[in-house]
């Protein structure tokens, strides 16, 4: 197999979002890998440890995405960039992984290594919002009085709450940015 680190994370993935965290076993891993149980054993030292490495990977993702956001300060509209990010952002496993890192200790314990405060993937995510918001303040188009530090976790916690439910249909669109206009909408200036 090539890349089998890859190739599990995508299998960890795939069972997470259709069965759930309660589903997520390193044999239902390996088993939506086409794998036998010893690869996962023989690249990671226990599946806490699989999964820990499979949430650090994700975090390291959100990198690009808040370079990407940031890269859009000062157009379009602070709404329509924020809905955007927190679609990317919940639409994909990322909720999955938050209930998982919810759920299980160990995993929570070995996170506490990389993200020694807050909810792994939530407190990254914040972060980048945080980014963002100073990057617009940075511009006038957030007031220059605006508390980035209530305000960015404000919007992932909202965010998070709309995508949680994994039995609904996720929000559409419109949702998402009429949650975000109301959130934003005492700090947001015209330009």
């Amino acid at each position: 197999m090539r890349d089998v680190r890859e190739q599990l994370f995508q299998a960890a993935e795939r069972v997470l979002l259709r069965d759930g965290p309660s589903a997520l076993t390193s044999r239902a891993v390996t088993t939506e890998a086409g794998c036998a149980k010893g690869v996962l054993h023989r690249h990671f030292a226990d599946f806490d440890a699989f999964l820990a490495e499979l949430v650090r990977d994700r975090i390291a993702r959100l990198d690009h995405q808040s370079a990407a956001l940031r890269g859009y300060a000062g157009t379009g509209t602070v709404a329509d960039h924020l809905a955007d990010a927190l679609t990317t952002l919940f639409e994909s496993v990322a909720v999955g992984l938050v209930s998982l890192v919810i759920s299980r200790d160990e995993l929570r314990a070995r996170l506490r290594e990389t993200t020694p405060t807050g909810l792994p993937l939530l407190t990254e995510a914040t972060a980048m919002i945080a980014s963002y918001l100073t990057a617009e303040r940075d511009r006038g188009r957030i007031a220059a009085d605006a508390d980035i530090d209530a305000l960015a976790p404000t919007v992932i916690g909202a965010g998070h709450l709309l995508f949680a439910d994994r039995e609904a249909t996720p929000p559409g669109a419109v949702a998402v940015r009429k949650m975000v206009t109301t959130v934003i909408a005492d700090v947001v200036r015209a330009p």
